[in-house]
């Protein structure tokens, strides 16, 4: 279980908090000005990268407040806790932290052929 550290309440289990997905998103100034598709772009389209990520959350059995999360994608560590409102942190990985694994290589693998009657 991943244990999250509101800034208000300390640290409580993940089941009191419901993530809002990714953070510092900004809304279009002018949102009638913009095609469908970007329209649909800002609605729907977030980063999911590799590695660090910065997502907005919500201690919703606990004091009911908003907070910002910077984790790591690859190994869940969470790196930084701030509030809303406050700038992205700038985050360093630790020196000597393990690099994530590389991906391993697909292998096409073909079926066997029909045998013969």
């Amino acid at each position: 279980m991943l244990l999250i550290p509101c800034p208000w309440c300390g640290q409580r289990e993940e089941t009191e908090f419901h993530c809002g997905g990714e953070a510092h998103i900004a809304r279009p100034q002018q949102p009638v000005a913009l095609s469908d598709d970007e329209w649909a772009d800002y609605l729907f389209m977030r980063s999911n990268p590799r590695g660090v990520h910065c997502e907005r959350w919500r201690h919703l059995h606990g004091c009911g407040r908003w907070f910002n999360l910077a984790r790591d994608t690859v190994s869940d560590q969470i790196l930084a806790v701030y509030r809303m409102g406050e700038p992205r942190p700038k985050i360093q990985r630790a020196s000597g932290a393990p690099a994530a694994a590389p991906k391993p290589a697909l292998t096409l693998v073909a079926p066997a052929p029909p045998e013969e009657p």
